[in-house]
Protein backbone atom coordinates (compact mmCIF):
# COMPACT_ATOMS: atom_id res chain seq x y z
CA UNK A 1 0.00 0.00 0.00
CA UNK A 2 1.54 3.31 -1.23
CA UNK A 3 2.34 5.77 1.78
CA UNK A 4 0.16 9.18 1.82
CA UNK A 5 2.12 12.10 -0.28
CA UNK A 6 3.11 14.24 2.88
CA UNK A 7 4.65 11.50 4.92
CA UNK A 8 6.53 10.53 1.57
CA UNK A 9 7.57 13.78 0.85
CA UNK A 10 8.72 14.33 4.51
CA UNK A 11 10.70 11.10 4.19
CA UNK A 12 12.48 12.10 0.63
CA UNK A 13 13.49 15.46 2.33
CA UNK A 14 14.86 13.55 5.47
CA UNK A 15 16.46 10.98 2.99
CA UNK A 16 17.97 13.77 1.03
CA UNK A 17 19.92 15.50 3.98
CA UNK A 18 20.70 12.27 5.17
CA UNK A 19 22.64 11.57 1.80
CA UNK A 20 24.19 14.81 2.23
CA UNK A 21 25.68 14.57 5.83
CA UNK A 22 28.38 11.69 4.93
CA UNK A 23 31.39 12.70 2.30
CA UNK A 24 32.48 8.91 2.44
CA UNK A 25 32.13 7.42 -1.14
CA UNK A 26 31.06 4.36 -0.15
CA UNK A 27 29.26 5.43 2.99
CA UNK A 28 27.09 7.93 0.69
CA UNK A 29 26.49 5.36 -1.94
CA UNK A 30 25.36 2.97 0.92
CA UNK A 31 22.73 5.98 1.81
CA UNK A 32 21.43 5.88 -1.62
CA UNK A 33 20.68 2.64 -2.16
CA UNK A 34 19.14 1.96 1.71
CA UNK A 35 16.78 5.63 1.24
CA UNK A 36 15.53 4.52 -2.49
CA UNK A 37 14.50 1.25 -1.00
CA UNK A 38 12.65 2.41 1.90
CA UNK A 39 11.42 5.66 -0.13
CA UNK A 40 9.52 3.15 -2.42
CA UNK A 41 9.05 0.05 -0.62
CA UNK A 42 11.40 -2.00 -3.02
CA UNK A 43 12.12 -5.57 -1.51
CA UNK A 44 15.96 -4.48 -2.80
CA UNK A 45 17.72 -1.86 -3.98
CA UNK A 46 21.53 -2.07 -5.87
CA UNK A 47 23.44 0.67 -6.96
CA UNK A 48 26.01 -0.32 -9.96
CA UNK A 49 28.52 2.18 -11.30
CA UNK A 50 29.74 2.54 -14.71
CA UNK A 51 33.50 2.99 -14.28
CA UNK A 52 34.22 0.82 -11.32
CA UNK A 53 37.94 1.51 -12.06
CA UNK A 54 37.56 5.50 -11.15
CA UNK A 55 36.52 4.99 -7.64
CA UNK A 56 37.29 1.46 -6.76
CA UNK A 57 33.79 0.70 -6.23
CA UNK A 58 31.50 -1.62 -8.64
CA UNK A 59 28.25 -1.81 -7.05
CA UNK A 60 26.43 -1.22 -3.77
CA UNK A 61 23.65 -3.21 -2.44
CA UNK A 62 20.76 -3.87 0.18
CA UNK A 63 20.59 -6.79 1.75
CA UNK A 64 18.00 -9.73 0.02
CA UNK A 65 18.42 -8.75 -3.83
CA UNK A 66 19.32 -12.60 -4.18
CA UNK A 67 15.78 -13.47 -2.43
CA UNK A 68 14.00 -11.25 -5.55
CA UNK A 69 12.23 -13.20 -8.25
CA UNK A 70 13.50 -12.23 -11.88
CA UNK A 71 9.80 -11.80 -12.90
CA UNK A 72 9.54 -9.40 -10.17
CA UNK A 73 8.53 -5.68 -10.98
CA UNK A 74 11.78 -3.10 -11.56
CA UNK A 75 12.75 0.34 -11.87
CA UNK A 76 15.68 1.84 -13.08
CA UNK A 77 17.08 5.21 -13.14
CA UNK A 78 20.64 6.55 -14.50
CA UNK A 79 22.47 8.78 -11.90
CA UNK A 80 24.56 11.90 -13.25
CA UNK A 81 27.69 13.49 -11.66
CA UNK A 82 27.85 16.84 -12.94
CA UNK A 83 31.51 19.16 -10.78
CA UNK A 84 34.44 20.93 -11.97
CA UNK A 85 35.85 18.02 -13.64
CA UNK A 86 33.27 16.08 -15.82
CA UNK A 87 29.69 15.88 -16.63
CA UNK A 88 29.41 11.76 -16.63
CA UNK A 89 26.78 9.39 -15.84
CA UNK A 90 28.22 7.40 -12.64
CA UNK A 91 26.11 4.83 -12.71
CA UNK A 92 22.82 3.52 -12.27
CA UNK A 93 19.59 3.19 -9.40
CA UNK A 94 18.00 -0.22 -9.89
CA UNK A 95 15.18 -0.94 -7.67
CA UNK A 96 13.41 -4.85 -7.52
CA UNK A 97 10.53 -6.23 -6.33
CA UNK A 98 8.01 -4.24 -4.05
CA UNK A 99 5.81 -5.08 -0.71
CA UNK A 100 2.54 -6.04 -1.57
CA UNK A 101 3.77 -7.89 -5.48
CA UNK A 102 2.09 -4.51 -6.64
CA UNK A 103 4.16 -2.18 -9.70
CA UNK A 104 6.32 0.49 -9.44
CA UNK A 105 4.43 3.50 -9.52
CA UNK A 106 5.11 7.40 -11.34
CA UNK A 107 5.16 8.89 -7.97
CA UNK A 108 7.89 6.10 -6.76
CA UNK A 109 9.97 6.98 -10.20
CA UNK A 110 9.56 10.57 -9.74
CA UNK A 111 10.84 10.08 -6.16
CA UNK A 112 13.76 8.30 -7.59
CA UNK A 113 14.39 10.93 -10.17
CA UNK A 114 14.98 13.34 -7.40
CA UNK A 115 16.89 11.00 -4.61
CA UNK A 116 19.17 10.70 -7.68
CA UNK A 117 19.38 13.91 -8.66
CA UNK A 118 20.33 14.65 -5.50
CA UNK A 119 22.34 11.50 -5.37
CA UNK A 120 24.64 12.96 -8.01
CA UNK A 121 25.31 15.89 -5.84
CA UNK A 122 26.04 14.34 -2.93
CA UNK A 123 28.44 11.78 -5.07
CA UNK A 124 30.30 14.91 -6.39
CA UNK A 125 30.95 16.74 -3.02
CA UNK A 126 32.48 12.99 -1.38
CA UNK A 127 34.87 12.88 -4.74
CA UNK A 128 36.17 16.07 -3.96
CA UNK A 129 36.58 14.92 -0.65
CA UNK A 130 38.01 12.15 -1.25
CA UNK A 131 40.33 13.88 -3.60
CA UNK A 132 41.37 16.28 -1.12
CA UNK A 133 42.10 14.14 1.57
CA UNK A 134 44.18 11.89 -0.92
CA UNK A 135 46.43 14.85 -1.97
CA UNK A 136 46.70 15.86 1.53
CA UNK A 137 47.83 11.58 2.67
CA UNK A 138 50.32 11.62 -0.73
CA UNK A 139 51.60 15.17 0.22
CA UNK A 140 52.57 14.56 3.60
CA UNK A 141 53.95 11.41 2.91
CA UNK A 142 56.20 13.39 0.12
CA UNK A 143 56.93 15.71 3.34
CA UNK A 144 58.35 12.74 5.34
CA UNK A 145 60.16 10.76 3.08
CA UNK A 146 62.04 13.96 1.92
CA UNK A 147 62.58 14.63 5.95
CA UNK A 148 63.65 10.94 6.15
CA UNK A 149 66.05 10.45 3.05
CA UNK A 150 67.84 14.02 4.37
CA UNK A 151 68.48 12.14 7.55
CA UNK A 152 68.93 8.10 6.43
CA UNK A 153 73.24 7.03 6.62
CA UNK A 154 72.63 4.66 3.55
CA UNK A 155 71.62 4.44 -0.23
CA UNK A 156 69.79 1.18 0.75
CA UNK A 157 68.12 2.51 3.98
CA UNK A 158 66.69 5.43 1.22
CA UNK A 159 65.04 2.89 -1.06
CA UNK A 160 63.58 1.13 1.53
CA UNK A 161 62.26 4.48 2.50
CA UNK A 162 60.30 4.99 -0.38
CA UNK A 163 59.19 1.63 -1.18
CA UNK A 164 57.48 1.45 2.35
CA UNK A 165 56.12 5.01 2.40
CA UNK A 166 54.37 4.61 -1.16
CA UNK A 167 53.39 1.05 -0.13
CA UNK A 168 51.38 2.20 2.51
CA UNK A 169 49.88 5.58 0.97
CA UNK A 170 49.05 3.48 -2.51
CA UNK A 171 47.44 0.28 0.47
CA UNK A 172 49.15 -1.83 -2.22
CA UNK A 173 50.78 -5.19 -1.27
CA UNK A 174 54.14 -4.45 -2.50
CA UNK A 175 56.50 -1.66 -2.72
CA UNK A 176 59.20 -2.03 -4.99
CA UNK A 177 62.24 -0.36 -6.03
CA UNK A 178 63.91 -1.66 -9.32
CA UNK A 179 67.58 -0.32 -10.56
CA UNK A 180 69.13 -0.52 -13.86
CA UNK A 181 71.72 -3.46 -14.81
CA UNK A 182 74.93 -3.56 -16.44
CA UNK A 183 73.20 -6.02 -19.45
CA UNK A 184 70.34 -3.42 -20.19
CA UNK A 185 67.23 -5.07 -17.94
CA UNK A 186 66.12 -3.99 -14.35
CA UNK A 187 66.44 -5.71 -11.18
CA UNK A 188 64.32 -5.56 -7.94
CA UNK A 189 66.65 -3.78 -5.47
CA UNK A 190 64.42 -3.20 -2.56
CA UNK A 191 60.78 -4.91 -1.34
CA UNK A 192 58.46 -3.90 1.31
CA UNK A 193 55.97 -5.89 1.55
CA UNK A 194 53.85 -7.53 4.67
CA UNK A 195 53.20 -10.49 3.25
CA UNK A 196 56.29 -13.55 2.20
CA UNK A 197 58.73 -11.33 0.54
CA UNK A 198 60.67 -14.45 -0.57
CA UNK A 199 62.12 -13.87 -4.33
CA UNK A 200 61.03 -10.79 -4.90
CA UNK A 201 64.75 -9.18 -4.48
CA UNK A 202 66.48 -9.96 -7.28
CA UNK A 203 63.70 -10.46 -9.91
CA UNK A 204 64.36 -9.02 -12.94
CA UNK A 205 62.72 -7.56 -16.44
CA UNK A 206 64.96 -8.93 -19.24
CA UNK A 207 66.20 -6.37 -21.82
CA UNK A 208 64.22 -5.74 -24.27
CA UNK A 209 60.87 -6.19 -22.86
CA UNK A 210 58.00 -3.46 -23.53
CA UNK A 211 57.78 -2.40 -20.23
CA UNK A 212 61.46 -1.47 -19.91
CA UNK A 213 61.26 0.75 -23.10
CA UNK A 214 58.69 2.75 -21.60
CA UNK A 215 59.86 2.83 -18.26
CA UNK A 216 63.90 3.82 -19.71
CA UNK A 217 61.62 6.43 -21.39
CA UNK A 218 60.20 7.75 -18.49
CA UNK A 219 57.08 6.75 -18.98
CA UNK A 220 54.55 5.27 -16.00
CA UNK A 221 53.12 1.56 -16.66
CA UNK A 222 49.33 0.46 -15.57
CA UNK A 223 48.80 -2.46 -15.14
CA UNK A 224 45.20 -4.33 -14.96
CA UNK A 225 46.08 -7.70 -13.66
CA UNK A 226 50.35 -8.62 -13.10
CA UNK A 227 49.57 -12.32 -13.56
CA UNK A 228 48.22 -12.05 -17.07
CA UNK A 229 49.35 -9.11 -18.49
CA UNK A 230 51.87 -10.89 -21.27
CA UNK A 231 54.33 -7.90 -20.86
CA UNK A 232 55.05 -8.61 -17.12
CA UNK A 233 57.68 -10.95 -17.29
CA UNK A 234 59.25 -11.41 -13.55
CA UNK A 235 58.87 -14.55 -11.98
CA UNK A 236 56.79 -13.11 -9.17
CA UNK A 237 54.27 -11.52 -11.62
CA UNK A 238 51.87 -14.15 -10.55
CA UNK A 239 51.51 -13.23 -6.76
CA UNK A 240 50.05 -9.23 -7.76
CA UNK A 241 47.10 -7.71 -9.85
CA UNK A 242 47.07 -4.43 -10.31
CA UNK A 243 49.76 -2.55 -10.47
CA UNK A 244 51.79 0.75 -11.23
CA UNK A 245 55.49 1.14 -12.19
CA UNK A 246 56.57 4.48 -11.97
CA UNK A 247 60.14 6.03 -13.11
CA UNK A 248 62.33 7.23 -10.79
CA UNK A 249 63.35 10.28 -12.85
CA UNK A 250 65.55 13.24 -11.52
CA UNK A 251 67.35 15.94 -13.95
CA UNK A 252 66.91 13.68 -16.93
CA UNK A 253 68.35 10.64 -15.19
CA UNK A 254 66.58 7.46 -14.55
CA UNK A 255 67.58 6.50 -10.69
CA UNK A 256 64.96 3.58 -10.84
CA UNK A 257 61.66 2.58 -10.97
CA UNK A 258 58.85 2.55 -8.00
CA UNK A 259 56.53 -0.50 -8.56
CA UNK A 260 53.38 -0.74 -6.76
CA UNK A 261 51.77 -4.05 -7.16
CA UNK A 262 48.56 -4.71 -5.18
CA UNK A 263 47.36 -8.42 -4.13
CA UNK A 264 45.43 -10.38 -7.06
CA UNK A 265 41.56 -9.56 -6.64
CA UNK A 266 42.46 -5.87 -5.11
CA UNK A 267 40.61 -3.32 -6.69
CA UNK A 268 42.44 -1.49 -9.43
CA UNK A 269 43.73 2.20 -9.01
CA UNK A 270 41.95 4.62 -9.91
CA UNK A 271 42.97 7.93 -11.71
CA UNK A 272 43.21 9.86 -9.03
CA UNK A 273 45.58 7.34 -7.02
CA UNK A 274 48.00 6.97 -10.61
CA UNK A 275 48.41 10.98 -10.92
CA UNK A 276 48.60 10.91 -7.45
CA UNK A 277 50.99 8.16 -7.16
CA UNK A 278 53.28 9.33 -10.38
CA UNK A 279 53.43 12.80 -8.61
CA UNK A 280 55.20 11.17 -5.43
CA UNK A 281 57.61 9.46 -7.60
CA UNK A 282 58.92 12.67 -9.15
CA UNK A 283 59.23 13.80 -5.25
CA UNK A 284 61.06 10.88 -4.31
CA UNK A 285 63.51 10.96 -7.28
CA UNK A 286 64.43 14.53 -6.55
CA UNK A 287 64.79 13.77 -2.83
CA UNK A 288 67.23 10.45 -3.19
CA UNK A 289 68.92 12.88 -5.48
CA UNK A 290 69.30 15.20 -2.70
CA UNK A 291 70.20 12.87 0.01
CA UNK A 292 72.61 11.04 -1.79
CA UNK A 293 74.70 14.58 -2.56
CA UNK A 294 74.08 15.33 0.80
CA UNK A 295 76.17 12.32 1.60
CA UNK A 296 78.48 12.61 -1.12
CA UNK A 297 79.33 16.18 0.86
CA UNK A 298 79.70 14.70 4.39
CA UNK A 299 82.18 12.42 2.87
CA UNK A 300 84.19 14.78 1.53
CA UNK A 301 83.96 16.71 4.66
CA UNK A 302 85.19 13.67 6.50
CA UNK A 303 88.31 13.13 3.37
CA UNK A 304 89.23 16.79 3.88
CA UNK A 305 88.96 16.30 7.59
CA UNK A 306 91.29 13.27 7.81
CA UNK A 307 93.68 14.63 4.99
CA UNK A 308 93.77 17.55 7.06
CA UNK A 309 94.66 15.17 10.59
CA UNK A 310 97.24 13.53 8.59
CA UNK A 311 98.99 15.98 7.45
CA UNK A 312 99.11 17.54 10.72
CA UNK A 313 100.55 14.54 12.50
CA UNK A 314 103.54 14.01 9.16
CA UNK A 315 104.15 17.70 9.88
CA UNK A 316 104.66 18.15 13.50
CA UNK A 317 104.72 14.56 15.21
CA UNK A 318 106.59 12.96 12.47
CA UNK A 319 109.16 15.27 11.95
CA UNK A 320 109.66 15.92 15.65
CA UNK A 321 109.90 12.22 16.09
CA UNK A 322 112.76 11.98 13.40
CA UNK A 323 114.78 14.83 15.02
CA UNK A 324 114.46 13.34 18.09
CA UNK A 325 115.81 9.93 16.86
CA UNK A 326 118.98 11.67 15.27
CA UNK A 327 119.83 13.55 18.49
CA UNK A 328 119.62 9.69 20.07
CA UNK A 329 121.87 8.69 17.08
CA UNK A 330 124.03 10.76 17.73
CA UNK A 331 124.53 10.74 21.20
CA UNK A 332 124.73 7.15 21.12
CA UNK A 333 128.16 7.58 18.82
CA UNK A 334 129.66 9.22 21.43
CA UNK A 335 132.21 7.81 23.93
CA UNK A 336 130.82 6.75 26.54
CA UNK A 337 129.45 4.35 29.16
CA UNK A 338 128.12 1.24 27.39
CA UNK A 339 125.11 0.86 29.05
CA UNK A 340 123.97 4.18 28.01
CA UNK A 341 124.66 3.37 24.29
CA UNK A 342 122.28 0.10 25.04
CA UNK A 343 119.81 2.74 26.49
CA UNK A 344 119.98 4.78 23.71
CA UNK A 345 119.99 1.86 21.10
CA UNK A 346 116.64 0.93 22.54
CA UNK A 347 115.29 4.63 22.33
CA UNK A 348 116.09 5.28 18.78
CA UNK A 349 114.03 1.77 17.84
CA UNK A 350 111.64 2.67 19.54
CA UNK A 351 111.34 6.11 18.14
CA UNK A 352 111.79 4.36 14.62
CA UNK A 353 108.62 2.26 15.70
CA UNK A 354 106.88 5.16 16.70
CA UNK A 355 107.36 6.91 13.64
CA UNK A 356 106.38 4.18 11.17
CA UNK A 357 103.41 3.74 13.60
CA UNK A 358 102.33 7.11 12.85
CA UNK A 359 102.72 7.25 9.18
CA UNK A 360 100.62 4.06 9.11
CA UNK A 361 98.28 5.70 10.60
CA UNK A 362 98.30 8.78 8.24
CA UNK A 363 97.97 5.90 5.53
CA UNK A 364 94.85 4.99 7.49
CA UNK A 365 93.28 8.11 7.95
CA UNK A 366 93.63 9.03 4.02
CA UNK A 367 91.82 5.75 3.18
CA UNK A 368 87.59 6.40 2.35
CA UNK A 369 85.59 5.70 5.33
CA UNK A 370 83.68 2.84 3.31
CA UNK A 371 84.39 -0.05 1.02
CA UNK A 372 86.88 -2.80 0.80
CA UNK A 373 90.66 -0.82 1.32
CA UNK A 374 92.74 -1.25 -1.62
CA UNK A 375 96.36 -2.17 -1.98
CA UNK A 376 98.04 -4.66 0.43
CA UNK A 377 99.25 -2.10 2.68
CA UNK A 378 95.03 -1.74 3.37
CA UNK A 379 94.47 -5.20 3.56
CA UNK A 380 97.67 -5.70 6.42
CA UNK A 381 95.55 -2.92 8.44
CA UNK A 382 92.13 -4.81 7.95
CA UNK A 383 93.39 -8.28 9.01
CA UNK A 384 95.38 -6.65 11.87
CA UNK A 385 92.18 -4.23 12.77
CA UNK A 386 90.27 -7.54 12.81
CA UNK A 387 92.78 -9.36 15.02
CA UNK A 388 92.68 -6.48 17.65
CA UNK A 389 89.23 -8.04 19.17
CA UNK A 390 91.27 -11.41 19.18
CA UNK A 391 94.39 -9.98 21.11
CA UNK A 392 92.85 -7.41 23.29
CA UNK A 393 94.68 -4.47 22.00
CA UNK A 394 95.83 -3.76 18.11
CA UNK A 395 98.95 -4.83 16.81
CA UNK A 396 101.68 -2.55 15.53
CA UNK A 397 102.71 -2.55 12.16
CA UNK A 398 105.68 -1.34 9.87
CA UNK A 399 106.14 -1.39 6.50
CA UNK A 400 108.88 -1.07 4.69
CA UNK A 401 109.21 -0.76 0.52
CA UNK A 402 106.95 -0.04 -1.91
CA UNK A 403 104.42 -3.11 -0.64
CA UNK A 404 101.43 -1.68 -2.92
CA UNK A 405 102.94 -1.23 -6.23
CA UNK A 406 106.31 -3.78 -5.92
CA UNK A 407 103.82 -7.21 -4.03
CA UNK A 408 101.06 -8.60 -7.19
CA UNK A 409 98.31 -9.57 -5.75
CA UNK A 410 98.48 -13.40 -6.02
CA UNK A 411 101.30 -13.39 -3.32
CA UNK A 412 99.55 -10.60 -1.42
CA UNK A 413 96.89 -13.63 -0.98
CA UNK A 414 99.30 -15.82 0.10
CA UNK A 415 100.80 -13.02 3.25
CA UNK A 416 97.66 -12.30 4.13
CA UNK A 417 96.35 -16.08 4.60
CA UNK A 418 100.49 -16.60 6.45
CA UNK A 419 99.59 -12.82 8.37
CA UNK A 420 96.02 -14.67 9.62
CA UNK A 421 97.30 -17.64 11.01
CA UNK A 422 99.99 -16.06 12.73
CA UNK A 423 97.88 -13.39 14.21
CA UNK A 424 95.49 -16.23 15.17
CA UNK A 425 98.31 -18.47 16.75
CA UNK A 426 99.34 -15.72 18.80
CA UNK A 427 95.70 -14.74 20.69
CA UNK A 428 96.21 -19.03 21.46
CA UNK A 429 99.27 -18.02 23.33
CA UNK A 430 99.37 -16.93 26.88
CA UNK A 431 101.03 -13.48 28.28
CA UNK A 432 101.00 -11.56 24.64
CA UNK A 433 100.40 -7.95 25.35
CA UNK A 434 102.28 -6.88 22.02
CA UNK A 435 102.48 -7.77 18.50
CA UNK A 436 104.57 -6.45 16.10
CA UNK A 437 103.77 -7.27 12.17
CA UNK A 438 106.38 -5.90 9.70
CA UNK A 439 105.75 -6.48 5.44
CA UNK A 440 108.98 -5.54 3.99
CA UNK A 441 109.44 -5.11 0.29
CA UNK A 442 112.50 -4.31 -0.37
CA UNK A 443 114.92 -7.41 0.46
CA UNK A 444 116.20 -9.69 -1.66
CA UNK A 445 116.47 -13.50 -1.75
CA UNK A 446 119.88 -15.57 -1.47
CA UNK A 447 119.68 -16.30 -5.06
CA UNK A 448 119.42 -12.15 -5.80
CA UNK A 449 115.92 -12.35 -6.96
CA UNK A 450 113.53 -9.50 -5.18
CA UNK A 451 111.34 -10.99 -2.37
CA UNK A 452 108.70 -9.64 0.29
CA UNK A 453 109.33 -10.92 4.00
CA UNK A 454 106.37 -10.89 6.59
CA UNK A 455 107.52 -10.85 10.27
CA UNK A 456 105.11 -11.54 13.12
CA UNK A 457 106.56 -11.04 16.50
CA UNK A 458 104.86 -11.16 20.20
CA UNK A 459 106.20 -11.28 23.54
CA UNK A 460 104.17 -14.49 24.58
CA UNK A 461 105.45 -15.73 28.18
CA UNK A 462 107.02 -12.71 29.28
CA UNK A 463 104.85 -9.76 28.75
CA UNK A 464 107.77 -7.22 28.92
CA UNK A 465 109.27 -7.10 25.93
CA UNK A 466 112.55 -7.88 26.48
CA UNK A 467 113.44 -10.07 23.56
CA UNK A 468 111.61 -13.46 24.42
CA UNK A 469 108.60 -14.35 22.75
CA UNK A 470 108.07 -15.80 19.35
CA UNK A 471 108.69 -14.84 15.90
CA UNK A 472 106.99 -15.68 12.60
CA UNK A 473 108.86 -15.61 9.46
CA UNK A 474 107.23 -15.56 6.23
CA UNK A 475 108.92 -15.04 2.75
CA UNK A 476 107.97 -15.25 -0.96
CA UNK A 477 109.45 -14.53 -4.65
CA UNK A 478 108.19 -11.20 -6.12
Amino acid sequence: MTAHPAPRLTRLLEAVLDVGTDLDLRSTLQHIVDAAAELTGAASADLTTADPGRDGLAAIRTPGRDGVPEAAPRLRMPIRVRDEESDEEFGELCLAGRDGGGPFTAEDEQLLRVLATHAGIAIGNARLYERARQRERWIEGVAAVTTALLTEESADDALTTVAERARLLADAGAGVILQPTPEGGMEIVTASTPDDPDGIVGAAIAPGSPVLEQLLGGEPVFVTDSATDPRMTTHVRHRFGPSMMLPLRAGGRLIGTLALPRRRGDRPYTDVERLLATQFASQAALALVLADARRGRERLAVYEDRDRIARDLHDLVVQRLFATGMMLESTRRRPGAEDVRDMLGRAVDELRSTVQEVRTAIFALQQPPAGPPAGLRGRVLRETASAAALLGFPPSVHFTGAVDTRVPDRVADRLLTALRHALTDAAGRPGVSRVEVAVDASTAAPDGREEVRLTVRDDGGTGRGDGEGTTVTWRSPL
